[in-house]
């Protein structure tokens, strides 16, 4: 978390810290799933999986620790796969980071109309306008919402978008795994 802002709620430092995670990896990669979960639960109930994961030292706020889930099936739209999750009540909130392509506002005129899923894509691949960015998502149980928003040409962590409703739809298909 070395670039978070310390002020910042759990849910914030959790989205960031997933951001930086990503950003590691590099572009161009598969969307991943997390678990966030209480740290100090989890340094209490599972001490070796804290250290695992660099926890044992944590402060004691009320700090949340991502846990990277199993990757996500490839050629299952993310909708379907979302629709398929249930998570315990140890899991407080769980986060999606996934890559898109973006266009600015000033485009949406010029969308073409009736086109399918699979031509508006390559219509938006093709624009000259279309900008690369990685989401990050993260929902708790109780409602609340934030993500971090990295354009790949302004790629550094001074450059990171954050707020709760820059991705509300995302946002809303994450809280719907906490639902039933």
């Amino acid at each position: 978390m070395s670039n978070t802002p310390m002020a910042a709620s759990p849910l914030t430092r959790a989205v960031l810290e997933i951001d930086e995670y990503a950003s590691g990896l590099g572009w161009d990669q598969p969307a991943r799933l997390f678990a966030l979960v209480d740290t100090a639960r989890l340094r209490a109930q599972e001490p070796a999986l804290a250290s695992q994961l660099g926890q044992e030292g944590a402060q004691e706020s009320a700090a949340l620790t991502p846990v990277e889930q199993e990757e996500i099936p490839a050629g299952k739209p993310l909708d379907e796969f979302l629709g398929t999750i249930a998570w315990p009540d140890a899991v407080v909130g769980c986060a999606l980071t996934v890559e898109r392509l973006m266009l600015p506002p000033s485009a949406e005129a010029s969308v073409p109309q009736g086109l399918s899923e699979a031509k508006l894509a390559k219509w938006v691949a093709e624009h000259p306008d279309r900008q690369e960015v990685r989401m990050t998502v993260g929902v708790l149980r109780d409602g609340t919402r934030d993500s971090a928003l990295r354009l790949r040409e302004k790629d550094s962590p001074t450059e990171v978008l954050t707020g709760g409703d820059l991705v509300p739809g995302l946002a809303a298909a994450l809280s719907a795994t906490f639902e039933g």
